[in-house]
């Protein structure tokens, strides 16, 4: 999954919202982090709905309708084109708008940035400054995406027009989508409440690191 719906899937209270993100830009044991415990809880629920997400076979139908020629980026492509769907379709899983959500996501992330490792301070305030998460709304955007993530590749890659993939099977790509929320939300609902009830014993023990 991709940033929003790491934040759409995660709790909402300001450290584990920022460990939804920071799934992303932190690697190695989580118990042995030198954070706050709310935000090693969202890094550890994020690792969770990240390996539920890779092993469920609505996602993997999602990748084989990746052509062969972008095959090797079909994990990046169908996690931002699932974004594209949960802003599309927001209003199915949330009551609150999606700007509404997004603007207070912002500010609780940027209230915490002496929390983020330098790379995750760049890029998460480049997203709010730019409102990454809101215009996952429109198709147009993930061209722009797909074309800057290719330029963090060393060599010339596939990865430009990929959007156009989606475009182009949009019918299969949004029903895979629409089956897969309930089930990754109630994964994540889950995995929360085990947070609750089993908290850092949960997200220091051994199969809480996962190589992500």
């Amino acid at each position: 999954m991709n940033f929003l719906a790491h934040l759409y899937l995660g709790p909402r209270d300001p450290e584990r919202l920022l460990g939804s993100m920071l799934g992303d830009f932190v690697k190695g044991p989580i118990g042995s982090m030198q954070l706050p415990a709310g935000v090693r809880e969202g890094i550890w629920l994020h690792r969770q709905i990240d390996a539920f997400t890779d092993a469920h076979p609505l996602v993997a139908l999602s990748k084989r309708r990746v052509s062969p020629l972008r095959r090797r980026f079909a994990g990046i492509m169908v996690d931002m084109f699932y974004d594209h769907m949960l802003a599309r379709h927001w209003q199915r899983f949330e009551a609150v708008s999606l700007s509404a959500f997004t603007d207070q996501a912002y500010a609780d992330l940027l209230a915490n940035q002496h929390l983020m490792p330098d790379r995750a301070r760049l890029v998460i305030t480049r997203m709010a400054t730019h409102d990454w998460l809101g215009s996952y709304v429109h198709v147009e955007s993930l061209h722009q995406a797909l074309d800057n993530m290719a330029r963090r590749f060393s060599r010339q890659t596939s990865l430009p027009g990929g959007a156009a993939e989606l475009e182009a099977e949009y019918t299969g790509f949004e029903a895979d989508f629409l089956a897969f929320m309930p089930e990754v939300t109630a994964f994540a609902s889950a995995q929360a409440a085990r947070l609750e009830s089993e908290g850092e014993a949960l997200v220091s023990a051994p199969s809480s690191r996962p190589n992500t």
